[in-house]
């Protein structure tokens, strides 16, 4: 071990909100295992403390290899924060099938994935933490979000179902359903006149929320006391009703 602070494990780690929170965690001299497909965007945060891996969470046999060489050099995790996510927004009438099939699997499927691998020894320790993040269209539908909000509403309730379980092993699980935040996630979208109109939207609202306000809202439900568990974080720009 490298440090008193215990290993913090980061999906979708090179940008937005996984990059802010990988910043976040480092500057606070929390070792990190950042994961993301492009490991030479994680290298080049400078994170201290940290260990990048290019790493698609659909790749089981990957994210096992990464958890264990983190685990030789820093210990157990004893913070997930699955944040990878894909947001390939689209009409189910025209929507590329292929589309919907890379959004479960990396949305929820890459979830269920990281967050098995360390589950195990989490509940041995009888401590440990997961914070899934989610989305705001996990609560409300939006034109264009069908199969993208089918995914949040997945996470949310694995989530919850998730915390239940483990409750009694002192393992706490929280969801943070972030409103616009200002990220690269459009990249996936390939409908142009869907992708202005929600360009527009987040105009409206200044651009959305900065990505190191959601890894700060991260940090503050980590550094919690063991025994408080907030389940829970809906967190959106003011001006954004719904």
């Amino acid at each position: 071990m490298t440090s008193t602070r215990r290993l913090v494990v980061i999906t979708g780690a090179s940008s937005g909100i996984g990059a802010a929170t990988a910043r976040a965690f480092g500057t606070r001299g929390y070792p990190t295992l950042l994961l993301a497909r492009r490991a030479e965007l994680i290298e080049a945060l400078e994170v201290p403390q940290s260990m990048a891996r290019s790493v698609d969470v659909t790749d089981r046999a990957a994210m096992a290899a990464a958890l264990d060489e983190a685990r030789e050099r820093f210990g157990e995790p004893d913070l997930l924060v699955n944040n990878a996510g894909v947001m390939p927004l689209g009409r189910v009438a025209d929507q590329d099938p292929e589309e919907w099939r890379r959004l479960f699997d990396v949305n929820c499927l890459g979830l269920l994935t990281a967050t098995q691998l360390v589950l195990a020894s989490m509940v041995a320790a009888r401590r440990g933490t997961v914070v899934n993040i989610s989305s705001i269209a996990g609560h409300n539908v939006y034109p264009n979000h069908a199969v993208y909000s089918g995914t949040k509403f997945a996470v949310n309730a694995m989530t919850e179902t998730m915390r239940r379980e483990h409750a009694e092993d002192g393992v706490r699980f929280s969801v943070v359903s972030p409103g616009i935040v200002d990220t690269d996630l459009l990249v996936s979208v390939s409908d142009a006149a869907i992708k202005q109109s929600y360009e527009a939207t987040k105009s409206r609202l200044d651009g959305g929320l900065d990505a190191e306000t959601i890894a700060e809202t991260i940090v503050g439900l980590y550094e919690l006391p063991q025994d408080v568990c907030v389940r829970e974080v809906v967190i959106a720009p003011t001006s954004q009703a719904s």
